[in-house]
């Protein structure tokens, strides 16, 4: 299976990086509006690189790894060569645009092509990753493909389309809002008077730690906090704090926005 990348950014990257792990890196080609930055992708992991027009010619798999709003231009460019090649070998188009629909891919596309819709975090280029994906047309041969190439990429989550946008807003946009509190926690440390690497340390592996507790162990996340809080100890106290400040609702309110947001692109 050959596998193509049109799109070489943050997300794009992080996804090739997953395939390189579980695919012959020979077997992957990127493209990139800015060569330099293919090329730099591909001699790092050890693929190749080239055009759009080359992904769409020769892949099995083509990942359109493009902001939502560049979609429509790109597969207008490439749509030629997708129908000159659709009857002499399947392909798969492969869209990680947030709000795009399958079916506003493939009008883009000028074709009903077998196409994956899935939406990825940039923790894929660990193996960290947690994937939803849905698709239309894709025959189940082809789709365990893509499952195994996309394995060490993380978890992988089969939804309807339906769920795809509050997925968007939960896993795809959340690794931010993490990142937010593990600095805020640091900074919390540093204020207390721990140096900053140490403060950085210990807040993103105690998330890590949180987070395996919770899928682990499948405890509800109430249940877990309440383990730690002893009665009249130094937790419970802080937990009162971010009650005071509305920390879970604005986390609520957070991915609603993004849920907004992500239902904008895809108009």
């Amino acid at each position: 299976m050959k596998f193509g990348f049109i799109g070489c950014g943050n997300m794009g990257g992080a996804v090739a990086r997953a395939v390189c792990r579980g695919a012959d890196p020979k077997d992957v080609l990127l493209a990139n509006r800015t060569p330099e930055k293919s090329a730099a992708l591909a001699a790092e992991l050890g693929c190749r690189c080239g055009s759009n027009a080359e992904v769409a010619k020769d892949c099995d798999f083509i990942f359109l790894a493009v902001k939502p709003q560049m979609m429509a231009d790109m597969l207008s460019d490439i749509a030629p060569v997708l129908e000159e090649h659709a009857d002499s070998r399947p392909f798969v188009l492969v869209s990680m645009a947030a709000g795009l629909s399958i079916a506003k891919v493939r009008q883009m596309a000028g074709g009903g092509y077998p196409t994956l819709r899935m939406m990825p975090n940039t923790p894929v280029m660990l193996g960290a990753g947690m994937i939803q994906y849905c698709s239309e047309g894709v025959s189940p041969a082809l789709l365990q493909a893509w499952l195994d190439a996309m394995a060490p990429a993380g978890r992988l989550d089969a939804v309807p389309e339906t769920l795809m946008d509050a997925a968007s807003a939960v896993s795809g946009c959340g690794p931010a809002w993490a990142y937010q509190f593990i600095e805020a926690l640091a900074d919390g440390g540093v204020a207390a008077g721990l140096p900053r690497a140490k403060a950085q340390e210990y807040a993103a592996q105690m998330l890590l730690g949180s987070a395996r507790m919770v899928l682990e162990t499948g405890k509800h996340p109430g249940e877990l906090k309440d383990a730690v809080c002893s009665p009249g100890g130094s937790t419970i106290q802080g937990v009162r704090t971010l009650e005071q400040r509305a920390f879970r609702a604005a986390v609520t309110d957070a991915v609603l926005a993004a849920f907004d947001k992500t239902k904008e692109l895809g108009k």
